[in-house]
């Protein structure tokens, strides 16, 4: 499949859907996975806000999907690889731009970066076989599932400490083409390398994931699902910089405030 590079920027009328090419963003009619066509419109991208490339109806998150990060956290939340995907979902209301901010949430002592790969669906997925998936991926993007530790382990449930308001930044752009199962996920802190782990090292790889999901959820084109972060998780502070990169995808990058 071709590579491709797509993103979102804002604009006098609102959002709008790209094509991103020799620093050029071609503005196009509908997100590129509905069928969305250049307009004849076009601008320098150092020149355009960009947005998180996402307008889908929710995240799907999977959680425990690393072995080392499962050893880092069994204190917390137990030992061993779970017997099925752990899934959680964000609602829409977190999601963050590739430059914005990362709120602090006053009712928390501890937000922690987790640097992971999120796909995104391009067609309607219903119980979609393992052999089948891949083919309803429209592209990858990069994700940041920051979590409020302290309310995730203290409440016992996940929901709560993963769904504050601006906790899922997304992008810089979704590119089409990428094999999901070879690609480096970066995670830095202040400029300090945090983590750094390949994706072909998931417990359960996309293909996987997205048949386990369809079987209960139905996915829709836009939707994102996030695969999981490797070892290397923790907290942040105001005033700190965290980096997600994904050579191939670029680099996402948000300010604590």
């Amino acid at each position: 499949m071709e590579k491709k590079r797509y993103i979102r920027v804002l604009t006098g009328s609102g959002a709008c859907w790209a094509a991103e090419r020799d620093g050029e963003a071609y503005m196009l009619t509908a997100a590129p996975y509905l069928g969305g066509v250049e307009t004849g419109w076009h601008r320098a991208v150092c020149e355009c806000k960009l947005l998180a490339p996402f307008d889908g109806s929710k995240m799907v998150c999977v959680g425990k999907n690393y072995f080392d990060h499962i050893e880092e956290m069994k204190e917390a939340f137990g030992d061993g690889v779970p017997e099925k995907p752990v899934l959680f979902i964000k609602p829409t209301t977190c999601l963050n731009d590739p430059y914005g901010d990362i709120v602090y949430p006053a009712v928390s002592n501890r937000v922690d970066y987790e640097g992971e790969l999120a796909v995104i669906i391009g067609r309607k997925m219903t119980r979609v076989s393992k052999e089948e998936a891949l083919s309803y991926v429209f592209g990858l993007t990069a994700a940041n599932d920051v979590t409020a530790r302290d309310i995730q382990k203290g409440e016992g449930q996940w929901t709560r400490g993963k769904a504050f308001d601006g906790f899922a930044p997304l992008g810089p752009r979704i590119v089409t083409g990428l094999d999901p199962a070879d690609l480096t996920v970066i995670t830095r802190l202040n400029g300090a390398e945090k983590q750094r782990s390949s994706t072909s090292l998931l417990i359960r790889g996309v293909a996987e994931l997205l048949s386990f999901i369809t079987e209960a959820i139905t996915l829709l084109p836009g939707d994102a699902v996030l695969t999981g972060t490797p070892a290397g998780v923790g907290p942040m502070a105001k005033g700190d910089t965290v980096e997600v990169e994904i050579p191939g995808i670029g680099i996402l990058r948000n300010q604590v405030v």
